[in-house]
């Protein structure tokens, strides 16, 4: 029986490329060296974890922004209390005894 290859989700095969100093190729190599990876493995890490901040980065700021307009939103234009509000107050009321 023969089997049909069929690309995994896991199995690369897209590449990018770039161009760099003599330098800059040669600190990524000592680098890549001192990790004991190569240097492909080693510049996919590395893109990887600074493609992930910037985009943690990113969506915290985001995220922050919208729920600052949503937590303004709410307090400048408040809801009407609903029954299960009502009734926890009425509770509360029953409840706790103010001292004076």
């Amino acid at each position: 029986m023969v089997q049909q290859l069929r690309p995994r989700a896991d199995r690369k095969l897209d590449r990018v490329e770039a161009r760099l100093t003599e330098e800059q190729k040669e600190m990524i190599q000592y680098a890549a060296g001192l990790l004991g990876l190569s240097v492909s493995d080693f510049l996919i890490t590395s893109a990887q974890r600074a493609a992930e901040s910037v985009i943690r980065e990113h969506n915290v700021i985001t995220l922050a922004a919208q729920d600052s307009l949503a937590f303004a939103q709410a307090i400048l234009n408040p809801r009407e209390p609903n029954e299960a509000l009502r009734d926890a107050f009425a509770r509360h009321d029953r409840q706790v005894v103010r001292s004076e």
